[in-house]
């Protein structure tokens, strides 16, 4: 046993340093707790002047490279600053360097981090460049206000079930034309239900005239009304907020796509856009320049919308940062994640993030169409698995051919769902003589 372990010790080999200058910086609200290669931290603030501060001292001592955590936003101001300074910076995920059992102090994470980084042990997340990270600013802004309205226009329904006015269960959208129109009649002191079902659209006082008429009978609260009133004030104010937000969105897409080609081609007609698209004119013009003349919208479910989420979370240069498809669905949160010890092997819950989600949202349209391949192969795992894991592996499909469109540019083409039924049965068939051949059996076909 002596014998053994003396072997052990002279074969093990000491983890060789690849950075010497590698920095580590814990990252807080207040202040920057930062090492190089573990050696005895400095404190910066993070105002704009500590920042620089911070950015001139790593250059006296000759740093190339820092890793910090991704702790909330805090990051994001940092990263900026070293970036434009031609600085590599790593933003690595918290779980990856879990300091040592023991007390835990912004000092000693900082070393930690610088000392793991220094060795090459740390891997940088996903970080877009600065012209995608514009774009997601105002996409992420304009999706907390449409969250944000929709609160309010939970506030107009709670309103007129406070007056018992039964409005919202007759028309689908309360701000919808004929809801709007209904809305502000009522504010105007308009209470007679002849004269607002006049307001509403012909195909509801065809179909619905005499549901609305009853739903509009009430009890008019001057409290339930002052309340409808500011709810309706509130969402019309994020309304105006949206369309701000629109209008940065045309600058910074104008911008960012360049200028038109007029030798190309004539693109197809974009997808309808949902309830909540953006108001930008030739939004799928741009979106195709910004792409290289590709078009995701080709994609089943792949409307213009969806596409500038898609981009506004994971850019345009998808082979750069994830070098296949099993990469990037991975990182999506789509693909299982593994785990084994010794001889145990078995599968880990992965979290989806932003963009991962958004590919889910689009397997759920895809999966309830009546005439696309994708929908098909969604029911029939549905059938199966269940509805969870048909919508995950549909989204995890549909990212991998979004991830080869972008990158090698490969066309989608949909053959239907008919040749899908028919690719099914072909494969079931050939299973069922494997099988017979197994056992020493012969198919006979049914007699017509």
């Amino acid at each position: 046993m002596a014998t053994f372990q003396s072997t052990l010790t002279q074969t093990m080999q000491p983890l060789p340093v690849l950075d010497p200058k590698a920095a580590g910086i814990d990252v807080g609200s207040e202040t920057l707790h930062v090492s190089v290669a573990g050696d005895t931290p400095k404190i910066f603030g993070t105002t704009t002047g500590q920042l620089h501060a911070l950015r001139d001292w790593f250059k006296e001592q000759g740093v190339r490279s820092a890793a910090m955590e991704a702790t909330g936003v805090y990051w994001l101001c940092a990263y900026e600053v070293l970036e434009q300074a031609g600085l590599e910076v790593l933003v690595v995920n918290g779980k990856h360097v879990k300091n040592l059992p023991g007390r835990k102090t912004d000092i000693q994470d900082c070393q930690w981090i610088a000392t793991l980084h220094a060795h090459g042990l740390l891997r940088s997340g996903f970080v877009p460049p600065e012209h995608i990270r514009r774009l997601q600013d105002y996409l992420r802004l304009r999706t907390d206000h449409i969250t944000l309205a929709a609160g309010h226009e939970l506030h107009l329904q709670k309103a007129f079930e406070r007056m018992n006015v039964k409005l919202h269960d007759v028309i689908s959208d309360l701000t919808g034309v004929s809801g709007l129109k209904l809305i502000r009649a009522i504010l105007a002191g308009e209470r007679d239900p002849e004269r607002l079902l006049a307001l509403c659209d012909p195909q509801i006082q065809k179909k619905k005239a005499e549901r609305v008429r009853e739903s509009l009978r009430g009890t008019w609260k001057e409290e339930h009304l002052f309340a409808l009133r500011q709810a309706l004030a509130a969402w019309e104010f994020y309304q105006r907020q949206i369309a701000e937000c629109d209008q940065a969105l045309e600058r910074v897409l104008a911008e960012l796509a360049g200028p038109e080609d007029p030798a190309a081609p004539v693109p197809p007609p974009a997808k309808p856009g949902g309830h909540n698209t953006p108001e930008i004119q030739n939004l799928h013009g741009l979106l195709r320049r910004l792409c290289g003349g590709k078009d995701p919208t080709v994609l089943p479910g792949v409307a213009d919308y969806t596409l500038l989420q898609v981009i506004g979370e994971t850019g345009t240069e998808l082979g750069k940062h994830w070098k296949t498809e099993k990469h990037f669905t991975a990182w999506l949160g789509l693909a299982p994640g593994s785990r084994q010890s010794g001889k145990r092997k078995g599968s880990q819950k992965r979290g989806r993030n932003r963009a991962g989600r958004l590919f889910c949202v689009i397997a759920r349209s895809v999966g309830r169409s009546v005439d696309k391949a994708l929908g098909g192969f969604y029911r029939r795992l549905k059938g199966r698995r269940g509805g969870l894991v048909a919508n995950l592996a549909l989204a995890r499909k549909l990212a991998a051919l979004y991830w080869r469109l972008m990158v090698h540019g490969m066309n989608y083409v949909e053959h239907g769902l008919t040749k899908y039924a028919v690719r099914v049965a072909e494969t079931e068939q050939r299973l069922l003589r494997k099988l017979a051949k197994k056992h020493g059996l012969v198919l006979q076909p049914k007699a017509a």
